[in-house]
């Protein structure tokens, strides 16, 4: 197991940051740290989003990721930038290989139990299940710990504070949130209160 799996799962909720502005991501990571989190996916759709990662990474209390990673190119870049993980919504064996070179975690996407051994076989030391609630929801997390119970699964897409807890009930060892966590339009208003609640209800998840 990647070291970093126990801190994730210790973390349960990873928020995945996805603004069509790099100035509205960084105002999420400064917004949803002062309300507690620490651990941060910053996807490759943000632009200049190895930029950001490099301001993040450079704290020692931030966790910082890269999302939607789409290639081994992007990944160095990334990876150079301070990634401690790397995120990709399918399997991608150069991915995995770019983060075990130089010893980070790689999640890799998955719905099917073919599409899991796949992710395993390319090196993935946790797998993303993406879309989750359209792939059946914690119904579906459930199942594929059946067949899988030694794989930490985190299932991102449609999972927010109030079906997070059966996610995590189901099996998850964690869970990826966007949403009101990280809504565009919240930042864009400047509404700090409104993302400052969503931050305190999913902590209610962390502590649970």
């Amino acid at each position: 197991m990647h070291d970093l799996i126990p801190r994730l799962s210790a973390a349960r909720v990873v928020p995945v940051v996805r603004t069509t502005r790099p100035e509205l991501a960084e105002r999420a990571v400064e917004w949803l740290r002062g309300a507690g989190l620490t651990v941060f996916e910053i996807t490759m759709t943000v632009p200049d989003a190895p930029g950001l990662i490099r301001r993040l990474a450079a704290d020692p209390a931030l966790l910082v990721g890269a999302g939607t990673v789409p290639d081994r190119a992007a990944a160095e870049a990334c990876l150079a930038a301070g990634a401690r993980f790397l995120v990709a919504p399918w399997v991608d064996p150069a991915v995995a290989a770019a983060a075990r070179a130089v010893g980070a975690c790689a999640l890799l996407g998955a719905m099917t139990p073919t599409e899991v051994r796949a992710a395993l076989a390319a090196g993935a030391d946790a797998v993303k299940i993406f879309p989750a609630s359209s792939a059946g929801g914690p119904g579906h997390i459930r199942a594929l710990r059946a067949v899988f119970p030694d794989v930490a699964f985190c299932p991102t897409g449609g999972v927010d504070a109030r079906n997070a807890p059966d996610y995590l009930a189901a099996g998850a060892a964690f869970v990826g949130i966007g949403g009101k966590l990280v809504d565009e339009g919240l930042l864009a208003r400047g509404d700090r209160a409104a993302v400052e609640q969503a931050a305190r209800e999913v902590q209610g998840i962390m502590q649970a």
